[in-house]
């Protein structure tokens, strides 16, 4: 991960003892991706995706866990989904510079260019988190917040999914970036990435004093699933 996002994850982060008593007070449900399918198709749900995208679009501080579990989760099941997409918009700026000495006309350039990004990607979570940062530098505080409360509920999205402890009850994500900031968020650094078949990814992590936290399981088996359905060359390069 680029040591400008590492920087920036940092700054926008909150404790981590007070992150994971936050977490901790989360139901951890094990999704179930024919119901998410079934609710977001159904015009009379209150999960009907177009209907959740357009509220979240439009920065509705109203939606809460449930409906950010269906926003996320269900990106996976529509048609632009791509959990490997090349980035539309490269944010050169926030690739060489650190939070500390961005000048004005850096954050603006920042701001456009994550903007951009995100319009091509609503859950691009690194271009989120320098959005947030250099909105901050600015004094946009109201719009740094907005983007921060959907950040937060990103996250907590990902963890309602399961514990990280075990295969078993290993996290859900809708792409593998979203594995190294939540664990960054979370205080850990990330040391060693494995696979392990059919479908779980494990991170050894470190904790902020830099000792061994042994690590987090992930199963993207939905992600891989979605992506060799859109994409089976793939299957055999």
């Amino acid at each position: 991960m680029p040591r400008i996002l590492l920087l920036l994850l940092t700054a926008l982060s909150i404790s981590a003892s007070a992150q994971t008593t936050i977490f901790d007070r989360i139901k951890r449900i094990h999704p179930d991706f024919k119901e998410i399918k079934a609710r977001i198709n159904d015009r009379t749900s209150e999960y009907y995706y177009p209907r959740l995208m357009d509220e979240y679009l439009r920065n509705d501080t109203l939606m809460k866990l449930d409906k950010y579990r269906y926003l996320y989760l269900g990106y996976t099941l529509q048609e632009d989904y791509n959990p490997y997409r090349t980035p539309s918009f490269t944010n050169l700026t926030a690739n060489t510079v650190t939070p500390s000495n961005m000048t004005s006309q850096q954050c603006d350039t920042i701001i456009k260019y994550a903007n951009l990004a995100l319009d091509d990607n609503p859950f691009d979570l690194q271009q989120m988190a320098v959005l947030i940062s250099a909105l901050r530098q600015r004094g946009r505080t109201g719009l740094a917040d907005i983007w921060q409360y959907k950040f937060n509920y990103i996250l907590m999205a990902i963890v309602s999914t399961g514990t990280g402890l075990d295969e078993e009850n290993a996290w859900y994500v809708i792409e593998p970036q979203h594995e190294y900031i939540l664990l960054n968020m979370m205080g850990y650094t990330v040391t060693n990435h494995l696979f392990y078949e059919p479908c779980y990814e494990y991170l050894t992590v470190v904790d902020p004093r830099g000792l061994s936290a042994d690590g987090f399981y992930f199963n993207i088996k939905h992600l891989l699933e979605e992506y060799y359905r859109k994409f089976p060359d793939d299957l055999n390069p």
